[in-house]
This record gives structure tokens, sequence and C-alpha cells, in this order.
């Protein structure tokens, strides 16, 4: 039997060995449950409405309805949480599936205790992008194909942050880990937890990839900036 807490997930990529690949690594662990599997986008959107899964492991070329499709569909119209899977670490869908709600983002290739730490990552609510993409994947795609303003704070609703809360949205769009954010910040990590928080809140955000994603669009921090000034 599975823990109470157990982790439900749903399998969407239409390669079947790789469904069973997935299935047979991520059901070895007590935390972890395979509720489904789906061939195509179509099934995937399906299924997350039937199955009520906690986490999608969303592969991105699939016939049909594509993953980026099925990835809008399923976080606007379910409670779970989209993981993306690509065979390509500039992979040029990621921007979109990034602001079609997608959580994270995992290259094929990574070892299976990284697939299996991504998945309890995104169930915990937490944004993940793979380790073996640089901390420039985001300001690289969106600098390729996504819509990045001219200028800073053209989003009205960044005038609803204060300043250390903008201060941590520029070091999350850097990629930094809330320890890195608490020494660029010279906060502790409780405090930027709060900053954070407070501001995925203020912004309507529903996590960390969503927020860089918005810090790139409105301009904030622009593609190729590596080191933004934090306030003391």
């Amino acid at each position: 039997m599975p823990p109470e807490q157990s982790i439900r997930v749903l399998l969407a990529d239409d390669q079947g060995l790789v469904r069973d690949g997935f299935a047979m690594i991520l059901s070895a662990q007590p935390d972890i449950t395979i509720v489904g599997e789906a061939a195509d986008g179509a099934e995937a959107i399906r299924a997350a409405r039937e199955l009520d899964p906690d986490v999608v492991l969303m592969d991105v070329r699939m016939p049909n309805v594509d993953g980026i499709e099925a990835t809008a569909a399923i976080c606007r119209e379910t409670r779970a949480k989209v993981l993306v899977l690509t065979t390509f670490d500039l992979d040029e869908y990621v921007y979109d599936a990034l602001r079609a709600g997608a959580s994270g983002f995992l290259l094929k290739d990574m070892r299976r205790g990284e697939l299996v730490d991504a998945v309890r990552v995104v169930a915990a609510g937490e944004a993940l992008l793979a380790p073996t993409v640089t901390r420039r994947l985001i300001a690289d795609v969106v600098g390729r194909g996504g819509p990045v303003a001219a200028g800073p704070r053209t989003d009205a609703r960044l005038e609803t942050l204060t300043v250390r809360e903008t201060d941590a949205l520029r070091q999350v769009a850097r990629g930094l880990s809330n320890a890195e954010i608490a020494r660029a910040m010279y906060v502790t990590e409780h405090t930027v937890k709060t900053h954070v928080s407070s501001l995925l809140s203020k912004l309507g955000l529903r996590d960390r990839v969503q927020a860089v994603v918005l810090a790139y669009e409105s301009g904030l921090v622009q593609p190729g900036e590596t080191s933004p000034p934090a306030h003391s």
C-alpha cells in the first residue's frame, strides 16, 4: 500500500518505452504512485482532469496536441504541477512551456535520482530547472523568442513590491537558490523565503518559474544580465 501522502504522478510521453522507464524508476519510491499514462497531449489533459495527479511529467513533442498546449490546459483547469521533459537543453519550446505554466524543466538524460528529486521538488510547490542547464537558460530563451520589454518596470504589478522584494525578484531571475540570495542580500534564508512568498502573492504568480518569466518580460532583468545589484 502506498503511504497516505504519496505523490500522484501522471506520465505523458508518446514513447511507450520512455513511459515504462519513468514508471519503473518512480514506482520504486515509497512516496510516489503512478496514477496514469498518456501518449499525447489530448490524453494527458483528459487524464489530468479525471485522475487528479499532483505532478504531470510532460513531454514537449507529442502528436495531436503537443506538450505546450497540454501544459497550458492542465495548469488552467487542474491543480496539477507540470514538469516538462525534453531531450534538448535549449529546446525552442522551453520558454513557451514556462509561459504555459510549467513548474519545472528537466532533460531526459538526467540520472534516475534527479528524476525522483525533481518530482518531489515540484510536488512540494517549488520550481525546478535541470541541473545541467546553465543559469543563462531563461535569458537565452527569452532573448531568442520572448517578448522582452525594452526597459524596466513596464508591468504595473512590480510597483506593488517593496525595494527588498524587487531585489529578491532580480536574484530569483538569475537562478539563485534561497541560500545564494541570502548571501547576496545579507539576510537570512528565512527572510528570503518571506520576500519570495510575498512577491509571488502580490504578483499573482504560482511559483518561481513564473516569477522569472515576468522579470524578463517586464524588463526588470535583461537577457545576459549576470549580476544585478542588491540594495542594503
